[in-house]
This record gives structure tokens, C-alpha cells and sequence, in this order.
């Protein structure tokens, strides 16, 4: 069983409990403008130019069959449209860059060669209550690559947990919970034709599937990007906080349910610009401090 990620991300400490370790998957069927991984969106994979590691030494257009790379007045040029990326899972000129200017937006991946990544901080996840996180992109893009891992690691005692959109058919999600310990889902937006307009896609079966996850008794995170210009406004959290209220009391009787708001920050500017797209967020302001504590201060599932 193979799946393709783009990053394994060690020593984590904002997805899920404890320290964890998170697997990046490949795959993504929302087009959020606020993304903050556009090089998992698509399953396949490409080339990133960082052009500030860059040393002009050429290497790379002596490699390259295509000619997608060129030394011009000792400038290196990248021309995107003829880049085929070699096989799609190494790629000549990124092999043949010695400063790490080019990079493949991911592998290929076995099952056994993650679970063996995952393993080598069990230590940490035993005293911090830590586990392993599947995330993206959408992890649930990779149901059976995503089912075989978390099995895999439930089997070896690590607690597991996933983030998604839920952006999809419940039979997806319902075939792998028996191999999660924990659901972090995001819900955008409440109004449907807002949340199209944001992300490429409707909120029906992103609603429906937190709904019926809801009832199965799984300790569930509901979250929300606070987007500005999105979903920023007190009215607009507040829908989403009774929504989850409503979630919450219909929940089976020992259930554990919470809901958080996660601030908006610029991450993703280099990542935008090694990939030559433009960044639809580049002139975003992150909401203050004092903002984002007022919102806060709503969403609080017990407070009215």
C-alpha cells in the first residue's frame, strides 16, 4: 500500500494532543483562498523553485531533458510549462541541485516507511498523551493509504487522530473510524452560498457529515479559520457556536465534544511564490489580538 504526502512533520504541538507527529497526505478537493498548503492540493506532484536558495551553479538545466531549466546572464530561469516532472516521483533537476533550490511538492510513500517515522518518538507520545495526526491537504482524498496507516498504528499503541474538511461522502469518513482515536474538522461557514464562494465547494456534506460524526460517541474538535473578510464577524460565529451547541446536545451521553477558533496567519507567502502562483492573501491582514479575543469570547459553547 502505497499514498503520496508531502511532509512529515515531527514534534508537532497544534494537531491533537500531546507531542505528535504529523503526516501530510496529497489531495485536496477545496480550494480555500486562505490555504496554507497549496503544494498538497494536487495529487500530483510538481516542482518548487526557491529562488532565494538559488546558487546559479546551473546544474539543474544541464539535467533537465526538457529544457524547463536555463542559465540566462547567470540568472536561473524556470519555465513552468515545460517542466513534466521527469516520472513524477523524483525529478533529475532536484536530484541535481546542491543548494535545495528545487524540491518535488512529495513522494510516494509506503505504509511501513511512515509507520517507522511514527515510531521513533513513541517515548514522547507515552508521557506527553501524544499520538500520530493525518492531515493535508484532505487525508480522507487517501481513504485506504489513510485507513492502512492508522491501522497500522493503532495496532503499535499510538493514539491517532486526523484533520479534515469533511468535504465529502460519509462513507469515507464512516470506513475509517474504526482506526481513529480523534476527529479535528473545520467548519468554515454556515452559509452555504459563502462557503462555495470561499472554497471552490458547498458546506452540505461537510455539515452532514459533523452531524452524523456527532453521534457516533468519537471525541470530535470542531474548528474555524477565522478568515478576515470571511467569517470574522461576531454574527457569523455565533451561528457556527449554536450550530455546535445543537451538535453537543444531541450527542450520545458521555460524548466529548469542543470547538476553537484558529486565528489566520500569512504562512504560506514563499510556498505561493516557489510554486509561481500569486497568493490571493498576500495583502491579508491577520485579525488583532483583541479581535480575536472577542470572538473568543462568543464561541464559548456554555456561555450565552
Amino acid at each position: 500500500m502505497r499514498g503520496s504526502i508531502f511532509s512529515i512533520q515531527r514534534f508537532s504541538i497544534h494537531d491533537g494532543p500531546g507531542i505528535r507527529t504529523t503526516v501530510f497526505l496529497k489531495g485536496c478537493p477545496l480550494r480555500c483562498f486562505w490555504c496554507h498548503n497549496p503544494e498538497g492540493l494536487e495529487r500530483e506532484f510538481g516542482v518548487q523553485y526557491f529562488s532565494n536558495l538559488c546558487i546559479g551553479c546551473g546544474e539543474c538545466a544541464r539535467e533537465c531533458p526538457t529544457g524547463a531549466h536555463a542559465l540566462v546572464d547567470g540568472l536561473h530561469v524556470f519555465s513552468r510549462e515545460g517542466c513534466t516532472g521527469c516520472d513524477g516521483t523524483r525529478s533529475r533537476c532536484v536530484e541535481a541541485c546542491p543548494s535545495k533550490a528545487l524540491v518535488l511538492t512529495g513522494r510516494l510513500v509506503e505504509v511501513e516507511e511512515v509507520v517507522a517515522e511514527v515510531l521513533r518518538d513513541s517515548p514522547f507520545y507515552a508521557s506527553s498523551g501524544g499520538g500520530v495526526t493525518l492531515s493535508g491537504g484532505e487525508p480522507l482524498y487517501q481513504r485506504d493509504f489513510a485507513a492502512a496507516l492508522l491501522s497500522r498504528c493503532m495496532e503499535e499503541g499510538v493514539h491517532t487522530a486526523i484533520e479534515t474538511a469533511g468535504a465529502y461522502p460519509w462513507s469515507w469518513l464512516e470506513g475509517i473510524l474504526p482506526f481513529v482515536n480523534l476527529v479535528m474538522m473545520d467548519i468554515k461557514h454556515l452559509d452555504g452560498a459563502k462557503h462555495l464562494k470561499a472554497t471552490g465547494m458547498d458546506n452540505g456534506a461537510i455539515l452532514e457529515n459533523a452531524r452524523r460524526l456527532s453521534h457516533t460517541g468519537l471525541p470530535l474538535i470542531l474548528r474555524v479559520p477565522v478568515i478576515p473578510g470571511v467569517n470574522d464577524t461576531p454574527g457569523e460565529v455565533s451561528a457556527i457556536r449554536d450550530y455546535v451547541r445543537l451538535l453537543r446536545d444531541e450527542q450520545p451521553a458521555g460524548s466529548s465534544l469542543s470547538f476553537e477558533l484558529l486565528a489566520y496567519h500569512p504562512l504560506a507567502l514563499d510556498k505561493y511564490r516557489s510554486l509561481g502562483r500569486e497568493n490571493p492573501c498576500e495583502r491579508l491582514a491577520p485579525l488583532s489580538g483583541d479581535r480575536m479575543l472577542e470572538l473568543e469570547a462568543i464561541a464559548q459553547l456554555d456561555q450565552d
